[in-house]
């Protein structure tokens, strides 16, 4: 049997060669291989466009934060963390303190959440479970509406509407169940933190409403017919299949509320009283860090007192920055605990 060599002529370095049985030669197979897809330069366009976006964004936030520094730069030297847990504020002797401000935000923004979760989640529930469906559409567009209305407007109806029905009718009737409590005696003069946590509670619910629909009307029918199946009840059903189910999305809508809540600024202002002290009584006056800044900003007769308002406003930012961050983080632990669960 005689053998033939193959010929030694080497292939290209850039393209592939196989040997062929039947010629005992080298056959150049490199046009039958796939090549690399060219890049589309629309891909690459719109790719660039998208991350530009996504930097501007960033650049903005970096932007306001580095601004709102620089221009508070001396209050901050002047002061340091002290301004954070000085309760004076008295403009005449350049003494400020941030403390009461941050008060009156964290708490009316707390007691708004009180009133507005029930009352935003209990509205979804009934759009999402229960409503007719001639009903669940007009309701819907309704709720949605509140969003739409503008500050002022809420501030001039608390204070024709609100403010009146807190003072003759709301302030008494607590006083009298529940004036035990620290937080329910004192004077009413109709406007202050309470007054101010309801007015913020009508206007946070369109938000949780808003959302929350979304999160409920995403729950499988399968999983309500399973449960009604099985012989819960209509209140069971939704405890057991709808509620755990959209747990997360409730909580964001509650966050995205709260958000709402802290930097309201016209509408509390006009019926939280303005008063720069620390009272437990949410019948008392206060003042929140937007509502000083929207009241005193046009007053400011020294650079000193500019800069003490302009890091109010910083406070305010760096707040709501960390309640952003904190209900991620609480969003992302419900959503592992969920998944372990399962």
């Amino acid at each position: 049997m005689t053998f033939h060599a193959p010929h030694a002529s080497p292939s290209p370095s850039n393209d592939v060669a196989v040997r062929d049985d039947m010629t005992t030669d080298w056959v150049d197979v490199t046009p039958m291989l796939p090549r690399r897809p060219r890049k589309n330069v629309g891909d690459l366009i719109f790719r660039g466009l998208t991350a530009a976006a996504a930097c501007t964004l960033v650049a903005v936030v970096v932007s306001i934060v580095v601004v709102l520094g620089w221009e508070s730069f001396g209050a901050i030297r002047k002061f340091g963390w002290g301004f954070l847990t000085t309760q004076k504020w008295d403009p005449v002797a350049n003494e400020y303190g941030a403390l009461p401000f941050i008060y009156g935000t964290l708490v009316s923004s707390f007691l708004a959440l009180v009133q507005a979760v029930p009352l935003g989640v209990g509205t979804a529930l009934f759009l999402s479970e229960m409503a007719p469906s001639w009903l669940r559409t007009p309701v819907a567009f309704l709720v949605e509406l509140l969003a739409a209305i503008p500050s002022v407007v809420y501030g001039l109806w608390g204070i024709f509407v609100l403010v009146p029905w807190v003072r003759s009718t709301v302030t008494p009737w607590l006083a009298d169940t529940l004036g035990f409590l620290p937080f329910f005696q004192g004077p009413s003069y109709g406007v202050g933190m309470l007054t101010a946590s309801m007015i913020l509670a009508v206007m946070i619910v369109p938000y949780i409403t808003s959302v929350a629909l979304e999160v409920f009307q995403t729950v499988p029918i399968a999983q309500r017919e399973g449960a009604l199946a099985l012989g819960a009840t209509r209140w069971e059903m939704i405890r057991i299949a709808v509620l755990p189910y959209g747990r997360i999305g409730v909580i964001g809508a509650i966050m995205l509320g709260l958000g709402r809540a802290l930097g309201e600024t016209m509408a509390v202002t006009m019926v939280i009283g303005n008063r720069p002290e620390i009272a437990l009584s949410f019948f008392a006056p206060a003042s929140t860090m937007a509502s000083v800044i929207a009241n005193e900003f046009s007053e400011a007769s020294s650079d000193l007192y500019v800069q003490v308002l302009v890091e109010l406003g910083l406070v305010l930012l760096v707040v709501t920055m960390l309640v952003n961050v904190l209900a991620r983080l609480l969003v992302w632990r419900v959503g592992d605990v969920g998944t372990a669960g399962h």
